[in-house]
């Protein structure tokens, strides 16, 4: 007598009309937030290969009705728009770099339970956090360091974040073992070894979240460039973008008749393209570093 065999598999639960309201409610809301948050950069895009006139009539939504690279081209017709590009990805790799190396250090030495004085030093970090020091006297500091209309003025005064060196040293204190420090001593490692050799490779995670949030604030950054930049040839893409704009308004004051209309329509079509070269070059960074970032933002989510 054979016996047939039983198929076995994961037991599915039959879902409620309660449960089955309640997850199209969850899916219905995640769609809208996702729409939420995608759909005004798709508009900049299309908007910015659209004439302007259909998109302040409302007819350009989804789709450019028509093809117009009018703002590209007159926007890339700015001689100046590669050097400030290249300056741009040269801030923001060198000040990416050096933050890391600062922030990560610090935030390390911060995690060694065994550092004198790291009790009073974390008071230290703490209050800047809570009492700036102000525009004026970051000016002064700068200029006495003669760091003033320099490469080094975007990257130097702005490489240590406090916030970064926490949780970097959150990180290390709560994903690096001890035993992994005794271990690597018993075999002659030495801190700095250990640092670079150990801690480093295994903590791609805060590597990358750190990197991006610096490398997003460095590239986004304007105002540091308007306040301590005065050269022509060191300015990043966001100052020379706002001068190209600001530029365009004041022709468009002085223009009349159909070139007012052109200018204006050409200021608007550059406004929509400005807005797209400087943001996604960015944005391509996140899908290479979601794995990792993904994992970094859930530093001290878990107690374990």
């Amino acid at each position: 007598m054979s016996l047939s065999k039983r198929k076995t598999g994961p037991v599915r639960m039959k879902k409620s009309p309660q449960d089955r309201f309640v997850d199209f409610c969850i899916y219905t809301i995640a769609v809208l937030m996702i729409l939420a948050v995608i759909y005004p950069l798709w508009f900049i895009i299309i908007a910015s290969f659209s004439n302007p006139a259909d998109v302040a009539g409302g007819i350009v939504w989804l789709w450019p009705k028509k093809w117009v690279l009018d703002g590209y081209m007159e926007l890339f017709r700015q001689s100046a728009i590669w050097r400030s590009y290249g300056n741009t990805v040269l801030y923001t790799a060198a000040g990416t770099l050096v933050a890391l190396l600062v922030n990560l250090t610090a935030g390390y030495a911060m995690s060694r339970k065994d550092m004198a004085g790291r009790k009073w030093i974390n008071y230290f970090y703490i209050i800047p956090m809570f009492i700036s020091g102000g525009l004026i006297p970051i000016y002064l500091v700068v200029k006495q360091f003669n760091l003033l209309d320099t490469f080094w003025v975007m990257i130097v005064p702005f490489s240590v974040s406090i916030y970064n060196i926490i949780v970097a040293r959150t990180f290390f204190s709560t994903s690096l073992p001890e035993g992994l420090w005794e271990s690597a001593q018993i075999d002659g490692c030495g801190t700095i070894r250990y640092f670079f050799q150990f801690a480093i490779p295994l903590s791609k995670a805060i590597i990358a979240v750190i990197g991006l949030w610096t490398a997003v604030g460095i590239w986004n950054s304007w105002f540091n460039a308007l306040i301590y930049l005065q050269s022509e040839n060191l300015q990043p893409l966001q100052l020379l973008l706002r001068r190209i704009l600001i530029s365009n308004q004041s022709l468009l004051g002085a223009a009349t008749g159909e070139m007012a209309s052109e200018l204006r329509r050409l200021s608007d079509m550059m406004k929509y393209a400005s807005i797209v070269i400087s943001t996604i070059p960015i944005m391509c960074l996140y899908p290479f570093l979601q794995k990792y970032f993904n994992q970094g933002v859930m530093i001290g989510a878990i107690k374990e």
